[in-house]
């Protein structure tokens, strides 16, 4: 059995923003949905990238 998160989907992720944006889904749901699919692993990775790491406080 795998432990391992898949890696972030940023289509999905997109499509999960543009869902509050329309209003389909209510903001609390939609920080839910892209918290669990990545959005800060996505992000982070980004940042690396364009070499600004974040300082986090974690």
């Amino acid at each position: 059995m795998s432990t391992q998160k898949p890696a972030p989907d940023p289509a999905k992720l997109l499509t999960q923003w543009m869902e509050w944006e329309t209003g389909e889904t209510p903001p609390g749901r939609v920080m839910s949905n892209l918290k669990t699919g990545g959005l800060r692993d996505l992000l982070e990775a980004l940042a690396d990238e364009a070499g600004e790491t974040a300082e986090t406080g974690d």
